[in-house]
């Protein structure tokens, strides 16, 4: 059975956007092989540096990952501070990763673009990423097209530490790229990311949620004209939740006219609500158990040491520090 590894960054409340694009994938690999989860909370620390935060995040993550699909019975699912020997292997990858490699992540230098601060972490970060795979022996790491790069900076360091301490001291992983992950839309028509403040809350109050629906931007076409479902933000946001029929339905009104944008958001908050209504409830049952968050991320960490900890055996042993 091969073994993928996903983590996922706790940097702000979870969207839509996240659902589809990230935490629906990552429950859809558990039937495809042995899976490994984590919350890269090191990795957050580069973007947010206020505690309450982080700690807020990262505890929201949990619960609605788990309210998502999650099976921690099946995934080992732990914080990456939990581990320490996800910094370990990092300060052991970076003493043989030629800085040249870190000065070609293209990630980085669009980071610095947008403003955010340049600091070491944020230049280091694809090799802590690399120690985080590298960790757990993976054989695929599913990454979108933005992230190849980061796996091929971690092929090229697991490469350099075999040939410079023997071939097998690391596992090269692969990678799985969706190309068919849609660029799920905010409500202004933007990519959905919480940077661009246009975002619809997996699990918000129904009726913030029903007037976040209400703001998505539309053209100024009069209830009776035809309007283009090609164009249509509303029609994007609706094919994630509807049936086809229902889909074909809401671009036919489109055509035809006659039918208001406002019927057409209210009838997109409709089938969104219903579509996230068990996760929903089961969020609930969750939040209802005191303790069982602090359970599962506690026997995540166990269960991911015991396998972390066959691979620094061998490479401790492989590069003389046992």
């Amino acid at each position: 059975m091969k073994r993928i590894l996903t983590g996922l960054q706790p940097s702000g409340t979870l969207h839509v956007g996240n659902y589809f694009g990230a935490i629906k994938p990552m429950v859809d690999l558990q039937d495809q092989g042995e899976v490994f989860l984590f919350l890269a909370d090191l990795h957050a620390l580069t973007s947010t540096q206020n505690a309450d935060e982080l700690r807020r995040y990262t505890r929201e993550a949990v619960v609605d990952l788990l309210a998502c699909g999650i099976d921690p019975g099946r995934t080992p699912f732990w914080r990456q501070s939990d581990v320490a020997l996800h910094a370990e292997l990092m300060w052991i990858l970076s003493t043989v990763t030629p800085m040249g490699l870190m000065q070609r992540a293209v990630a980085y230098k669009e980071k610095v673009e947008k403003g955010i601060a340049a600091n070491v972490g944020l230049f280091t970060y694809p090799i802590l990423q690399a120690a985080d795979i590298l960790l757990y022996d993976a054989d695929v790491v599913p990454v979108g097209k933005d992230q190849k790069q980061h796996l091929e900076i971690t092929r090229d360091v697991a490469t350099k530490i075999n040939e410079t301490f023997g071939e097998g001291t690391l596992k090269l992983p692969d990678a799985q790229i969706s190309e068919d992950v849609a660029v799920i839309p905010g409500i202004d028509g933007q990519k959905m990311s919480k940077s661009y403040g246009n975002t619809l809350p997996l699990f918000g109050d129904e009726k913030a949620t029903r007037k976040r629906v209400m703001q998505i931007v539309t053209d100024s076409a009069p209830l009776e004209d035809p309007k283009d479902p090609a164009g249509s933000t509303v029609v994007a946001l609706y094919r994630l939740f509807a049936s086809k029929e229902d889909v074909r339905r809401m671009e036919d009104e489109h055509r035809a006219g006659g039918v208001g944008y406002g019927t057409f958001k209210q009838r997109l908050f409709e089938a969104m609500w219903e579509y996230f209504a068990p996760m929903r409830a089961r969020r609930e049952e969750i939040l209802a158990r005191p303790g069982y968050v602090d359970e599962v991320l506690a026997d995540g960490a166990r269960r991911a040491r015991e396998t972390a900890g066959v691979t620094m055996d061998r490479v401790r042993r492989a590069i003389g520090l046992s």
